[in-house]
């Protein structure tokens, strides 16, 4: 299998994005298992640290003691790793409570802890005991029942065991995803090249023509494949004198057009005057236009291969919902008439921009009564749908002659309503965007109506 091969291309293509999502599935859920197992792991250190709360007090002599003993018996146990200790805090005598493990250890706390001010919160931190166990530990500052004094309680776990478990995990994953991809790339290897068996038995077959040991394709392909096959053989069977005149045409063709615009801009070089700029002026037109029409094709051509689709009802009716409640006191109805289906080609996120916008805009000016009208059409050549939502107002409407001037960036047209200006500009940027538009005109209802044309999921 060559490099330069179609092959090797699709099985390259196709065993690296498997590899990139393996590794990346692999790192999310690695991630997520240790996140996880910390979370549970404080979840823990925070119950114990609750209980010993409730189970530390002072006596009649104002000495620390412990009313009940732990559940946890790791607590107990020399050196096991889990400690918890009560300490007074701020001057005079100190006083100290520490868990059975502890032994004849203590805990030393970070100085960012014992030096901070008091908090009602809990201080998350790590430690290390004697035995160099690396210790997750939890600390809150907490005043007991009949003393001013407060007493810092600190319940530390050790973290070593949960990094072992991470690393178990860790290498099953490994292991796991390891031998999913190479099964992977084995599948994509053997679909490959069964799927490419037939374009090289064609292949085959070419060259044989071209060897002269055949004159014609012979044998079953795939529909896919066959009628290509069918083509060559017309293509083989036909005058190669009319691919040599072709050739000559798409060569005089080039040249008369190059020809007339070549002796243009020479004229307009050559005689200047209001002639020169016309002709400047009309090529930097088709310029501009060419430049136009082919970006919007590369738009459309990344439309094609967009996959986000939304519903537009659902969107239409929780913003309509939302507005009514905050427009509660103007009581004012909504007519919402959208098929269950519509689906608009974009981002969830962009129709709700625009959608709020303009619903938001026609509460703003309406006085009774918003309508909202959906509808899908298609176009010309029926390739491509696209939908249609007018929003339309009892309001008091908008003159013709300053429409143009409501799209405008931060033009407000009425400082003594809220709003930014913004709300219009951004939905026909944004239906921009999608190759849409946006039409304002005067609303049946008597106030303003705003068309939207957008992208549909025919």
């Amino acid at each position: 299998m060559r490099l330069n091969s179609l092959a090797f291309r699709l099985i390259a293509s196709a065993a690296v994005v498997s590899i990139v999502i393996l590794v990346a599935a692999g790192i999310l859920l690695s991630t997520l298992f240790q996140t996880a197992l910390e979370r549970n792991f404080d979840a823990r250190l925070r119950a114990v640290l609750d209980g010993l709360l409730a189970t530390v007090e002072l006596d009649r002599d104002g000495r620390l003691k412990l009313t009940e003993t732990l559940a946890d018996s790791r607590f107990s146990l020399p050196l096991s790793g889990w400690y918890w200790q009560v300490s007074s805090t701020g001057e005079g005598e100190r006083q100290l409570l520490t868990s059975d493990s502890l032994l004849e250890q203590r805990l030393t706390l970070p100085d960012d802890v014992l030096s901070g001010p008091d908090v009602h919160g809990v201080s998350h931190f790590f430690l290390r005991d004697e035995d160099g166990h690396r210790l997750r530990a939890l600390e809150q500052k907490y005043e007991l029942f009949g003393s001013r004094k407060v007493f810092s309680f600190t319940v530390a776990g050790n973290y070593d065991e949960l990094k072992a478990e991470v690393h178990a995990f860790t290498q099953t994953l490994v292991t796991v995803l390891v031998v999913l991809g190479l099964g992977l790339v084995a599948a994509i290897f053997v679909q490959v090249q069964f799927g490419l068996w037939p374009i090289r038995h064609l292949q085959r077959r070419i060259s044989a023509i071209r060897d002269g040991r055949a004159d014609r394709i012979d044998g079953h392909y795939p529909v896919e494949i066959d009628t290509v096959a069918r083509e060559i053989d017309a293509l083989i069977q036909s005058n190669t004198e009319v691919v040599e005149r072709a050739r000559t045409q798409v060569g005089n063709l080039a040249h008369a057009l190059k020809t007339p615009l070549s002796v243009l801009a020479n004229e307009a070089a050559a005689t200047p005057g209001p002639l020169a700029g016309t002709v400047l002026a009309q090529m930097q037109v088709m310029r501009d236009q060419v430049n136009l029409y082919l970006d919007r094709a590369r738009r459309a051509a990344r439309a094609q291969t967009l996959g986000a689709a939304t519903d537009v009802k659902p969107v239409v009716e929780a913003i309509a919902r939302t507005l009514q409640r905050i427009n509660a006191e103007r009581d004012i109805a909504v007519e919402i008439d959208c098929a269950d289906g519509t689906r608009f080609r974009g981002e969830q996120q962009d129709l709700e921009e625009m959608v709020g916008n303009l619903l938001d805009n026609a509460f703003k000016w309406a006085e009774r009564r918003v309508e909202v009208r959906v509808s899908e059409s298609g176009d010309k050549a029926g390739r491509r749908a696209w939908l249609t939502l007018v929003v339309g107002d009892d309001g008091p409407g908008l003159p013709s002659g300053r429409r143009h001037e409501a799209l405008k960036r931060g033009h407000r047209l009425d400082e003594t309503k809220p709003g930014s200006g913004l709300g219009l500009s951004i939905v026909s940027e944004t239906a921009g965007m999608y190759e849409g538009g946006i039409v304002l005109d005067r609303s049946p209802l008597g106030g303003l109506q705003v068309t939207l044309r957008l992208p549909a999921v025919g």
